[in-house]
């Protein structure tokens, strides 16, 4: 069987009041006129599992979310890995065992998980503060209120807070005390997804990508803008065709920034000059994970996913099998990617073509959040708070 790449077409939840005629569910059937209906998310297909996945610990963090746009991942951070619920609880535990370390509930409403650096652990809230804790005790040090709702983890090094609101502004702040030491803003297009795309931290840059499609790299010290790129421009008559966000985080290896829009493009940049390496047509708010200079592994819209050769972008092989399961954006585990769906399930899949090695479900809700690497450990979370440590190896 073959296949010819294609564009991929999204169904995006926008606002009752601006498009009534236009309703998206996470699964099951809706309709947008009378008998035209959303398909279903494809049923797990049988293969003969290679290996048992071994489950190092798990536990109820009782942070769960019932939100579809919450994603309240894990942050790892020393020895450590950090939750956040929905209403602000947040907990730290021991990586290597579960044992918990601490907890204290803050009784804010949150849609992000936790960051940190510099010693602290950033909570951003839905009404737009982020929350600095000590990262040994939980003892909150400086709150400092933004102009919009945090909807990015924040991300701190070198004596410099970033984070990102829903307004389309990148702050950067003292750790000392959240004192604002510059501000960077981009215009939100009128209609864009939920979401903003997570700020990452390259030595003195930061990098950040926004609903207009273009990616920006910035002094972390003040502000001052690096360069600035386009990874996908507006086509189309209406403004749901226009839809360019860059909502995931882009992944940065070596010199090299690899980013993806929603109906954009994938692209690979340099990260001294913004100058575009090389492209693909591929549409993503999930995001990706990279191998550098072999593979670029995307969690595409309609839920495939990709492995793209580094270098050229060109198509290694495709996973479709997952059609519609609102999958992750993946992470590279020893020889597997792993991805995590709607419905609980965490896949494992080969690097090498693509096809199902394993398969864990561990919880009833669904996994939104990218899993986290690290040393031998991948942490994932599930909805319902349910976080679990598997074994890479």
């Amino acid at each position: 069987m073959t296949w010819r790449p294609r564009k991929m077409v999204n169904l995006v939840r926008i606002s009752f009041i601006l498009f009534t005629s236009v309703l998206l569910t996470a699964c099951g059937l809706s309709w947008f006129e009378k008998d035209t209906y959303v398909a279903l998310p494809s049923e797990l297909v049988e293969f003969s599992p290679e290996f048992e996945p071994s489950i190092v610990w798990s536990t109820d963090t009782g942070s769960g979310t019932d939100d579809d746009y919450s994603q309240l991942g894990a942050w790892v951070q020393g020895d450590a890995v950090i939750t956040v619920g929905y209403q602000g609880d947040v907990s730290s535990y021991v990586a290597m065992s579960g044992k918990k370390l601490w907890s204290v509930d803050l009784d804010v409403f949150v849609t992000t998980g936790a960051g940190g650096g510099n010693g602290l652990i950033l909570i951003g809230t839905r009404e737009g503060q982020v929350i600095a804790l000590d990262e040994l005790d939980g003892t909150v040090k400086w709150t400092k209120q933004l102009t919009s709702e945090v909807l990015s983890p924040a991300k701190s090094a070198h004596g410099v807070v970033v984070a990102r609101t829903a307004d389309g502004r990148l702050s950067g702040l003292s750790v000392e005390d959240g004192t604002q030491l510059w501000s960077y803003q981009r215009a939100v297009p009128l209609l864009s997804l939920r979401g903003a795309s997570e700020a990452v931290i390259a030595g003195e840059t930061v990098i950040s990508g926004y609903a207009n499609g273009k990616l920006a790299a910035l002094s972390l010290a003040d502000g001052v803008v690096i360069w600035e790129t386009s990874v996908a421009v507006p086509r189309g008559r209406t403004e749901l065709d226009r839809l360019v966000d860059i909502d995931s985080a882009p992944v940065v290896v070596g010199d090299i920034v690899y980013v993806v829009a929603f109906n954009g493009r994938l692209a690979a940049i340099s990260l001294d000059s913004g100058r575009v390496l090389w492209h693909r047509e591929l549409s993503s708010r999930s995001g990706l994970d990279v191998d550098a200079g072999y593979s670029v592994y995307v969690s595409d819209d309609s839920d495939y996913l990709w492995s793209l050769q580094d270098g050229t972008g060109d198509a290694l092989w495709r996973q479709t099998q997952l059609l519609r399961r609102r999958i992750t954006a993946p992470v590279i585990v020893g020889d597997s990617i792993i991805v995590g769906d709607f419905d609980g399930y965490v896949h494992w899949i080969s690097r090498e073509d693509g096809r199902f090695v394993a398969r864990k479900r561990i919880a009833d809700e669904a996994i939104r959040s990218k899993p986290v690497v690290k040393d031998d450990l991948v942490f994932v979370t599930a909805s319902d708070g349910t976080l679990t440590a598997f074994r890479i190896n």
